[in-house]
C-alpha cells in the first residue's frame, strides 16, 4: 500500500491515534520536500511556542469563566459564572480566549481519560489576574480561584479538524501525483507552488474559530445515511448540494469497488471520486467550504459502509 493510502486509511479510522497519522505525514513531508507542511506537522506533534503561530482552529473564543468565592462570616459561592464585562478590557482576552498550544497527543489524552468523570475541562486564570480583580466581581466577596470552562466536545472537534485536514491534503496530493509518497530523495513529485497552494487552501484555510462548548466545528451538517442503503446515501449527499451527475459517478464507483472485492476500506474508485469532489468544493459546482468538504463526504460514506469514524 502506498504511503498516501496509508495516511488516508489512518485518518479515516477513528481508532488510529492522531499522532500516528501525523508521524506518517512527517514522512510524506520529507518526500514532498515541502517546508511549510513539514513545519506544520512538527508543530502539531510537538506543540506551538508562540501564540502568533497558532492556527485559527486551535483558538477557542467566547469562553465562559467560573470561580469560587468567599465572603463574611464563612459565606461562600462555588462554581458560579463570572461575567467577562467585569474584567478590565485590556485583560478581557485572557478570560475569553484560549490558545491550544500543546502537542496534539496531549489533547488526545484528555478525550480518552475516563478517570475525571466529567465532560468539562478547565484552564485556570493567572494568579496575578485573580489578585487584581478578586474583590471586584461579586460584592462583599473575594475570588479564591477562577478558570475558563472547556468542553471535551470542543477538544474532540479540534482533533477531528486536524484529522480531516490531513485527509483533504493527501487526497489532493494523490490527485496530482499518485506516487508522491514513494518519491526518491531530492526529487520533486509536485511543484513547490502547487503544494503550497494545496497546503494553504486545505490545511491552513481560514475557518471560524472553535466555539466554546460546541461539539463540532462551525458549518457542520447532520448525516442521516443508512448502512448499505445506496439511495439514502445519494439522497443525503443530494441535499448537501451534490449534483445528479456526480451522484451517478459515485454510484458507479461504489459498484465497481464492490465488484473488485474491496472490503473494510474505501476503494480506489470511491477515493478518486472524493478527491474530485474536494476539488469542486468552494465553487459554483458545490458551494461547500473546502475545510468541511472532506468531513461531510467521509462521514456520509463511513455511515454507508459501516466504518467507525
Amino acid at each position: 500500500m502506498s504511503l498516501l493510502r496509508e495516511i488516508q486509511d489512518a485518518a479515516i479510522d477513528a481508532n488510529v491515534d492522531i499522532s500516528v497519522v501525523l508521524r506518517k505525514c512527517k514522512v510524506l513531508a520529507a518526500r514532498l520536500g515541502n517546508e511549510e507542511f513539514k513545519l506544520w506537522v512538527e508543530r502539531e506533534l510537538n506543540g506551538y511556542t508562540s501564540k502568533e503561530d497558532v492556527p485559527d482552529y486551535r483558538i477557542l473564543k467566547h469562553m465562559e469563566s467560573r470561580g469560587h468565592f468567599e465572603g463574611f462570616f464563612g459565606s461562600s459561592a462555588n462554581n458560579v459564572p463570572i461575567a467577562p464585562s467585569i474584567i478590565p478590557e485590556k485583560y478581557r482576552d485572557i478570560v475569553t480566549t484560549a490558545y491550544f498550544m500543546d502537542p496534539i497527543s496531549y489533547y488526545q489524552s484528555l478525550i480518552i481519560d475516563k478517570g475525571s468523570g466529567t465532560d468539562i475541562l478547565s484552564e485556570p486564570w493567572p494568579a496575578d489576574l485573580i489578585r487584581l480583580v478578586s474583590s471586584k466581581i461579586y460584592r462583599n466577596m473575594n475570588c479564591i480561584s477562577a478558570w475558563k470552562v472547556i468542553s471535551k466536545g470542543t477538544i474532540a472537534a479540534l482533533l477531528d479538524t486536524v484529522r480531516n485536514r490531513v485527509l483533504s491534503f493527501v487526497l489532493e496530493i494523490e490527485a496530482e501525483a499518485p506516487g508522491a509518497g514513494e518519491a526518491p530523495p531530492d526529487t520533486k513529485p509536485i511543484s513547490e507552488e502547487r503544494i503550497a497552494q494545496v497546503f494553504q487552501t486545505v490545511v491552513m484555510g481560514n475557518v471560524t474559530n472553535l466555539a466554546a462548548g460546541n461539539r463540532a466545528i462551525a458549518q457542520s451538517t447532520e448525516i442521516t445515511v443508512v448502512q448499505n442503503d445506496l439511495e439514502s446515501l445519494k439522497q443525503d449527499l443530494s441535499s448537501l448540494g451534490i449534483g445528479k451527475s456526480d451522484l451517478k459517478e459515485l454510484d458507479k464507483a461504489i459498484k465497481e469497488d464492490a465488484e473488485s472485492g474491496v472490503k473494510d476500506t474505501l476503494g480506489n474508485k470511491v477515493r478518486t471520486w472524493i478527491g474530485k469532489m474536494i476539488g469542486k468544493s468552494g465553487s459554483a459546482a458545490w458551494n461547500v467550504a473546502t475545510s468541511v468538504a472532506t468531513q461531510i463526504l467521509i462521514q456520509a460514506l463511513s455511515k454507508y459502509y459501516g466504518f467507525s469514524i
